[in-house]
Parts: structure tokens; C-alpha cells; sequence
């Protein structure tokens, strides 16, 4: 017998001897040793992927790794037995736990962070706030090459969504606090949305974890809260001034994300049903405010007592809060389903789950990104701030005391933009000349029908390539200015320093078949102007001899934006793993994959969503306009204007780097292939093509090779999927009408993107 058929052997005796416990059981004895999904998989040489599939009952280990994976919880369930049945009085193999008092943390609610408690632990130096200028990495010019060829291939039939099991609930996340008898866990896909590392194994100080969705029993009328790993609670309020105490109580709420920031407020959902049940309209006649008067009897009872609400008032998501008193600090968020809390150009239609899917996919959002408290925007500059807090706890060492200190690398106060910076509504607008105005905005441009040439007109077929969260990846490493701007006269260019430029672009020489990267609607500009440094920076890239006129600069500078990308990087990868589409796929795989990943699990399909209009709300927020804008007085300053992120030129920033980018990746296609776009919207760019797939359109890539196309398949930020298919006729007669119709928009399956919310 050869040695192979012995080794063949030897692995399935292996996988005989190695029975595993049930998926449950291995994420308790990984939790019980301590260990974090990524220890495991580096010790046992695979992805993290790979362990959450194994814990969640998804896949199972296969040899070499099968053995060792037994071996491993062998050794912890010896160390970490099972928790004694006896304590299971409700037979369902889990053990009923009463939530502990929550005791807030001491700060005031307001848009700044809190002030320092007395005598704490002296704070560790945190590597994300070091306020350093880094310099953007320049991508390799690629020089022309001659045009390739490809046989065109059938387009790949969308796959059927993969069967799904019900995860089975983890030791942790299966504890049952103070539920009814008979009281079941939701299953299914939003049941799947929940089950992450971070909600199985919630912080004991909010054993609830961090938000509840009110709704009513229909058998017994009584309000039940669902928590986001399926646990329910009776709510035994019959009132919204005793929910409020209920869930002070009930142990919800979020680790603060940095050290010097605040832990999350609890958050109460609250359905339709249990709005009227607490004596609330279940929806709001008024459609265009949204909001309650002062006068509402509910109101009036909650602020009797003392306890305030902000100067946006009871609407949809309304903040219920009491000033801090002997170092505790009170207060509640809610959100109100009936009165649009939950938009659905964000949210598509999950307002109108089931109470429990419900809090799994706000659960799975809240761990991943960060708690709701408001529209994905507001979520969106709120987690910049949770991410880098204003001001810390700093000890004098002289007498011994601590005081409130900046945080290095923060936005420590509300600074006014430079003249050419703000919008036409801001106070230093007012006087100002048009030509005097920064624009720094997403391409939008087509070409003109008399510039397609016959090649591409004769081309069966029109594909539009996606780049994925292109406003994400643009903020990766981008310095921006931290302080106030100062103005230059004659200055040197740096490419290192933020701020806005006023100088000639238009001798800079680009390709005439590409539309212009300084300007958003893609023509050349024909004088001087103000540009952000990334649009700059590149036409000194393109070998242009830049000489600014004047310059607004900001030599005081940083990565702000940096710990904002990491997170919703890692939230939006953890999540497209979860809908399938893994960074390892192979290029046919990865389309196959997007074909049908919003089928594998509806629930995660939208909390993705989610996570793309928190990018796009949060850099869009970065420069809020005044609310009702028509009865905004001229020259008067608004709420927004107050804030430290109230900051238009780094929104300018990320998206002047995201547009040139996109040219970037263009000039490196064309010289590669000779193909040039017909149209481009925002992330969004068309091309002709021999054939339906991107694979038609792409040249091949070759392994261990650097991509020099520009464009490359795959789920990360500033990598590209398919976005649709469409004819050639099709593109033509759209660039054939008055005014014409751009490809980019309507590509994917005849619909209007903007509309759709992309």
C-alpha cells in the first residue's frame, strides 16, 4: 500500500477521532479560554472567516486543521465544563439571569464630549490620535500598451440562495433575563444579522446589549422588549415616563469606542403597536415636521418630572435626558417606526420586520458601526466624534488634580470655513465672487454622441463598473486640517498640506478622450480657480508645474478620518462575508457571488445598505446646510454651523480625492486597453464591451502581478463590481436625446441610480 493511501487513511481516522462539539458549544469554550476568533484562526493557520463559519454551523473543519480544532476544545471544555443543569429551572438549557443597575457615565447629552470624572485612572497613550501629516501614495503611472482582445463569454445565470440553517444561539447569547415562560428566540435571517463576536459576548454592564424594540404580546397586550440577540423582557410600563426608567434599568447600552469618549445611551425602538399602547399616535398627521407639541399629554408628563428633551423636540428619534446630578448621568434614545424613523432609502423595509428580526439587524449595525441615533447620516459624523472625542481627562502633575485636555488629532471647536470653503448660505458668503467659490464634487459627465466612434458604436454590448464605497477608501490615510485655516499669498505648493489653492489648471495637458479630473462636470477649466490639494496634487502627479496664486492652508493637519475608515471598513467587510462575497473569491466566483448575495440573507443585504448611507450621510453631514433653506434669513448662521465637524473642506477633501482616483484608474484602463468611458457618475463608470460580463470588458489579472488596469474585482473599498449590463443601442439612443441621458445613471437594470439612493 502507498504512502498516499495511508495518509488517506490517517486523515479519516483523524476525522472519525475528532467528533466536535455543536457550533453553540465551540463559540462558549472559545469564550470561556478568552481567546478572540482571530487568536483561533491564526493558531490553527485560516481566516477569521473561516472560524465564524465554523461557530455559526455554516461549514465545518476539514483535516489537517479538523483534529487540531478538536484537540483545542477538548482542552477548554476540561478546563470549562458546562454550567450545572440544575440551575436550568426553565428546561431550556439556558440560565435565567436578572439584569444588573446601570450606573450612567458622568457627562451632560450635547454634541461635545464630557467633561473628566474626578480622580480617574490615568489615561494610556491611544495610537490613533497622534495628530501626524502623512503623504497620499501615488499609484504608478502605467505607460500605453496596444488595445487587447477576449472572446466574449454567455453571462453566468444568478445562483440560487444557498439553504440556510438557523444558527444555533451561543451559551452567552441564548441567556434568558427575566423572559416569560415559553418565550422563544426569532430565527432566521435577521437571527443570522445578529450573531456577531461582539453581540454574543456583551459587556456586563449592559448584559441587554445596546438597544430594545418595544412591541405589543397579542395575546396578552402587554409590551414585550426584544433585545438584539433574541432575547425578550417584559416591559411592564404603561407609560413612556416609566419606559424610561425601565430601561435605565433593564442593563442597555454600548461600550464607549474610545477611552476618553462615552458609552452609548440606551435605545428604545418603539413599533406602531406599542406607540398607541403608550398612549402615542401610532402615525403623525403632520408628515412634514414629524414632531409632538409641548402641549401632547405625554410631553407634558414627561417633563414634568425634570426630564428634557433637545431643541429638536419628541419626533421620530427623540433624545429623553436629565442634567447630570451627583455624577450620573440619565438619558434615553427612541426611535418611532410609525413616524418614519427608520428611512427607507436607507433602511429599505425594515421597519416593517417582525419585533425580533428587527433588533437583530439594528443589533448587527449598532456592534459593527455604532448605536442608531438618527437618520445613517447623523450615525455617520457621530461616529467620527465616538471615534476621536474632543477633550480627555488630563492630570496635572503639579497638584494632583484632573482636568478636561484635548485629544491630539480631534476637532477640538467649531472653526469658520476658508471664504472659498463654504456654501453660498454661510456669513462669509455673502459678499463674495463667483468665481471665488471651491468646487470639489462627484464626477457627473457623458460623452457627446458625435465623440463615440465607430468601434465602440458597433460594440454588442455597454457594462458599468461600480467602485465600492469609493468615498470610504478615499478617506484611508487622507490628511485634513484640524484648525482653522490661515491665508498665503504666492505660496509653495506641498502636496502634504490641506486647504484650498487658487491656481491655473488649465494648461495641464490630459488625455482629450477623458473627461477633465478638476472638474466635476468633466471640462477642461478654462482659467484659474480654487481646488482641494488632492485635485492639485494630481495635475502635479500628471507632471504639471503648479504655482498657486493665494492658498487657504492648514498647517495644523491629520489622518482625522482614519479610525472612521477602519471601522466601517471592517463593518461593511464583515458584513459582505456574511452575504457571501469574501476578499479571496476568484473573479468569476466574486460576480457569481454579487449576483445573488442579497438573496443569501435579506437582513444582512440591508444592514450593508446601512453601512453605505453612513458613509455617504457622514461625509455629506461634514457640510449641512440650514434646515428649511427658504425661510433661512441671509448672511444669520445656523445650528450646524456650531459644530467641530461642521467642516466643508474635508468633505472637499474626500471627495476631491475619490474623483481624481476614479481618473486615476481611468488613464491606467485606457493605457492598458485602449477602451475609454462613455459615461461616469459619482463611483459609477460605463464602458463598451464584446460581451455582457465584466469579464468581457477586464483584462484577465495574473497571479502574483500587480494590477496596472485600474480596475480590479473584488468586495473591498476602491475595488470594483459589476453594476449592470445594458445594449450599445441602448447607451446611443440615451446620448441621443435632449438633453442627452447619461449611461452611468441608468445602467443598472434601466433604473435611476441617485433615486435608488447609490
Amino acid at each position: 500500500m502507498s504512502d498516499s493511501l495511508f495518509d488517506a487513511v490517517d486523515a479519516l481516522l483523524a476525522q472519525a477521532q475528532s467528533d466536535l462539539p455543536p457550533p453553540a458549544e465551540r463559540t462558549r469554550l472559545r469564550k470561556a479560554g478568552g481567546f478572540t476568533q482571530q487568536q483561533v484562526a491564526d493558531a490553527l493557520g485560516v481566516t477569521r472567516v473561516t472560524i465564524v463559519g465554523w461557530e455559526a454551523g455554516r461549514t465545518e473543519p476539514r483535516p489537517p486543521q479538523r483534529p487540531a480544532y478538536a484537540r483545542l476544545l477538548e482542552g477548554l471544555a476540561e478546563r470549562y465544563p458546562t454550567l450545572d443543569p440544575a440551575a436550568d429551572t426553565a428546561g431550556t438549557g439556558t440560565v435565567t439571569v436578572e439584569p444588573t443597575r446601570i450606573e450612567p457615565a458622568v457627562d451632560e447629552p450635547g454634541p461635545t464630549a464630557p467633561e473628566p470624572q474626578a480622580q480617574p485612572a490615568a489615561p494610556a497613550p491611544d495610537p490613533t490620535t497622534a495628530s501626524t501629516t502623512t503623504t497620499p501614495i501615488a499609484e504608478p503611472v502605467v505607460t500605453a500598451a496596444a488595445p487587447w482582445t477576449r472572446t466574449p463569454t454567455t453571462p453566468p445565470a444568478a445562483p440560487a440562495a444557498a439553504p440556510k440553517s438557523t444558527p444555533t444561539p451561543s451559551r452567552a447569547a441564548s441567556v434568558d433575563r427575566r423572559a416569560p415562560a415559553g418565550t422563544t428566540s426569532p430565527s432566521g435571517p435577521a437571527r443570522a444579522a445578529a450573531k456577531t463576536e461582539d453581540v454574543d459576548a456583551k459587556p456586563a454592564r449592559f448584559p441587554a446589549g445596546p438597544l430594545a424594540v418595544l412591541d405589543v404580546d397579542t395575546d396578552t397586550t402587554t409590551l414585550l422588549a426584544h433585545l438584539a440577540d433574541g432575547t425578550v423582557l417584559p416591559c411592564p410600563a404603561k407609560s413612556l415616563l416609566t419606559v424610561v426608567s425601565w430601561a435605565l434599568d433593564a442593563g442597555l447600552g454600548a461600550e464607549r469606542l474610545h477611552r476618553a469618549g462615552r458609552d452609548a445611551d440606551p435605545l428604545v425602538v418603539v413599533t406602531a403597536a406599542a406607540a398607541e399602547r403608550l398612549r402615542l399616535p401610532a402615525e403623525l398627521d403632520d408628515r412634514k415636521h414629524l414632531r409632538l407639541t409641548e402641549s401632547h399629554p405625554v410631553v407634558k408628563q414627561l417633563l414634568k418630572p425634570g426630564w428634557k428633551l433637545t431643541k429638536r423636540g419628541f419626533g421620530s428619534w427623540t433624545k429623553v435626558y436629565k442634567p447630570v446630578d451627583g455624577g450620573r448621568r440619565q438619558c434615553v434614545q427612541f426611535a418611532f417606526l410609525g413616524w418614519d424613523a427608520l428611512d427607507t432609502r436607507s433602511w429599505a423595509d425594515a421597519a416593517t420586520l417582525p419585533a425580533p428580526e428587527l433588533a437583530a439587524l439594528l443589533g448587527a449595525y449598532a456592534t459593527r458601526v455604532v448605536t442608531p441615533r438618527g437618520s445613517t447620516a447623523a450615525a455617520g459624523l457621530a461616529l467620527m466624534t465616538e471615534l476621536r472625542p474632543p477633550t480627555q481627562a488630563v492630570k496635572d502633575e503639579t497638584t494632583g488634580t484632573w482636568r478636561s485636555g484635548p485629544v491630539a488629532g480631534s476637532l477640538l471647536e467649531a472653526v469658520d470655513p476658508a471664504p472659498p470653503e463654504a456654501v453660498s448660505e454661510h456669513p462669509i458668503a455673502q459678499d463674495r465672487d463667483e468665481r471665488d467659490v471651491m468646487v470639489e464634487e462627484a464626477y457627473v459627465w457623458s460623452r457627446e454622441l458625435h465623440a463615440v466612434t465607430d468601434p465602440e458604436g458597433e460594440a454588442p454590448y455597454a457594462i458599468g463598473l461600480d467602485v465600492n464605497a469609493a468615498f470610504l477608501a478615499a478617506a484611508s490615510r487622507l490628511p485634513v486640517g484640524i484648525g482653522a485655516p490661515v491665508h498665503v499669498t504666492g505660496p509653495r505648493f506641498d502636496p502634504k498640506m490641506p486647504g484650498c489653492w487658487y491656481v491655473d489648471l488649465s494648461d495641464v495637458r490630459v488625455d482629450p478622450r477623458l473627461p477633465s479630473p478638476f472638474t466635476p462636470n468633466g471640462i477642461a477649466p478654462t482659467g484659474p480657480g480654487w481646488y482641494a490639494t488632492p485635485t492639485v496634487a494630481y495635475a502635479a502627479e500628471l507632471g504639471a508645474t503648479v504655482q498657486p496664486f493665494e492658498a487657504w492652508i492648514r498647517p495644523e493637519n491629520g489622518p482625522y478620518l482614519d479610525p472612521w475608515y477602519t471601522r466601517l471598513r471592517e463593518a461593511y467587510m464583515t458584513t459582505m462575508s456574511r452575504l457571501g462575497v469574501t476578499p479571496d473569491l476568484t473573479d468569476q466566483a466574486f460576480l457569481d457571488a454579487m449576483a445573488g448575495h442579497k438573496q443569501i440573507d435579506p437582513a444582512e443585504a440591508i444592514v450593508l445598505a446601512a453601512i453605505k448611507a453612513t458613509v455617504k450621510g457622514g461625509i455629506g453631514k461634514l457640510r449641512e446646510r440650514p434646515q428649511g433653506a427658504a425661510h433661512h434669513g441671509r448672511g444669520e448662521r445656523w445650528a450646524a454651523l456650531e459644530r467641530p465637524t461642521w467642516r466643508p473642506d474635508i468633505r472637499a477633501a474626500v471627495i476631491s480625492t475619490a474623483r481624481v482616483g476614479m481618473h486615476r484608474k481611468m488613464r491606467k484602463f485606457a493605457a492598458a486597453t485602449g477602451l475609454y468611458p462613455l459615461g461616469i457618475l459619482s463611483d459609477c463608470v460605463v464602458y463598451a464591451s464584446p460581451g455582457p460580463s465584466p469579464l468581457d470588458l477586464l483584462p484577465p489579472t495574473v497571479p502574483g502581478q500587480p494590477v496596472k488596469t485600474g480596475f480590479r474585482l473584488g468586495a473591498g473599498p476602491g475595488l470594483v463590481k459589476h453594476e449592470g449590463t445594458q445594449t450599445m443601442e441602448w447607451v446611443l439612443q440615451g446620448l441621443a436625446n435632449n438633453p442627452p441621458v447619461n449611461p452611468a445613471r441608468h445602467i443598472k437594470d434601466g433604473v435611476d441610480a441617485v433615486a435608488e439612493g447609490e
